[in-house]
């Protein structure tokens, strides 16, 4: 009995119902999204190829711009390719396994990158704050430490919803409201009693948050107290550009997995669900480096060289 079950779990499937509320627009949606998944592929691979050959990155925050860069890459090649599948093809399956996997790397991939941001805010707090200790504080085995601490963080908490998950039961169609299999949508299938997986969910994002945002704050508040406008106006341009990857990264998350009860429906959980899986990951090569001459040179001299090549 117990392999009969197991068997079955892996020969179900789920069908990932997307966009299909909107059948006159799921060419246009194919078409926009693939063209924001090619800027995304091109412009996270571009940048860590540029930090990767040029020794003028080899600095701890271009460290950690290419692993938040690697992590957009593979969170968007989690998410988006089955996204563009399903708006051509009218087999919308996708198989339980496929489904759990796709659901554990992309919180994966979604929590590493939160403390990714939270490291590289503290990265950018003591370039500020300490600038002449700089290269000691941030020594390589710190970054280095501070890297791993948030790929294994971000494996924790979703391994631990990854094992509720498993334990649930799926009977009958299981159509998930979603483009992707999301925690919350995939559970809301099960014909079991989701109450724990809920409350652990909520937990997960919260502390996380809470942690990230006190961090923020803290540096926030530090910055504030330089006593000079000309530190403060360094300050915030230093950081405009993680500032404004923030903003739209936990605001989303914020919205979506920290408000108790929230009653936002499933179409909006989809469009804001947009913002983190399909738009942040192409957004934040741009916003790294629209405002950096020194990237915006080493781009220009990269395309050069390939030119001379051809």
């Amino acid at each position: 009995m117990v392999m009969a079950a197991r068997n079955l779990s892996v020969e179900m499937t789920f069908a990932l119902l997307g966009f299909t509320d909107y059948p006159e627009f799921q060419i246009p949606l194919f078409l926009v999204y693939l063209i924001m998944y090619i800027i995304t592929v091109v412009g996270n691979l571009g940048m860590i190829l540029i930090i990767k050959v040029n020794p003028k990155f080899h600095t701890p925050m271009y460290f950690f711009l290419s692993h938040l860069f690697f992590v957009d890459f593979c969170y968007s090649s989690i998410v988006t390719p089955k996204l563009l599948e399903n708006l051509v093809m009218t087999d919308q399956s996708i198989f339980y396994a496929s489904c759990m996997l796709q659901y554990f790397l992309s919180c994966t991939a979604v929590v590493t990158e939160s403390f990714l941001l939270a490291v590289m805010a503290y990265d950018c707090f003591v370039a500020i704050c300490n600038p002449l200790l700089y290269t000691v504080v941030m020594s390589q085995r710190l970054c280095a430490l501070l890297v791993t601490g948030s790929y294994l963080w971000g494996m924790f908490g979703p391994l631990v919803l990854l094992c509720y998950a498993l334990q649930l039961s799926f009977s009958g169609h299981n159509v998930i409201n979603h483009f992707f299999c999301e925690y919350t949508a995939l559970i809301a299938v099960s014909s079991s009693d989701i109450h724990i997986p809920q409350l652990l969910l909520f937990g997960f994002a919260t502390f996380n948050e809470v942690i990230i945002l006190t961090s923020y704050v803290f540096i926030f508040v530090t910055v504030l107290n330089i006593r000079s406008a000309s530190g403060h106006r360094k300050a915030f341009s230093t950081c405009a550009s993680h500032l404004t990857a923030i903003t739209i990264f936990h605001g989303t998350i914020l919205s979506l997995y920290c408000v108790p009860n929230s009653k936002n429906s499933r179409q909006t959980v989809k469009v804001a669900s947009v913002f983190y899986t399909v738009f942040n990951p192409m957004l934040n090569p741009v916003i790294y480096s629209l405002r950096n001459k020194d990237v915006k040179d080493a781009f220009q001299k990269l395309i050069d060289t390939k030119v001379l090549f051809l």
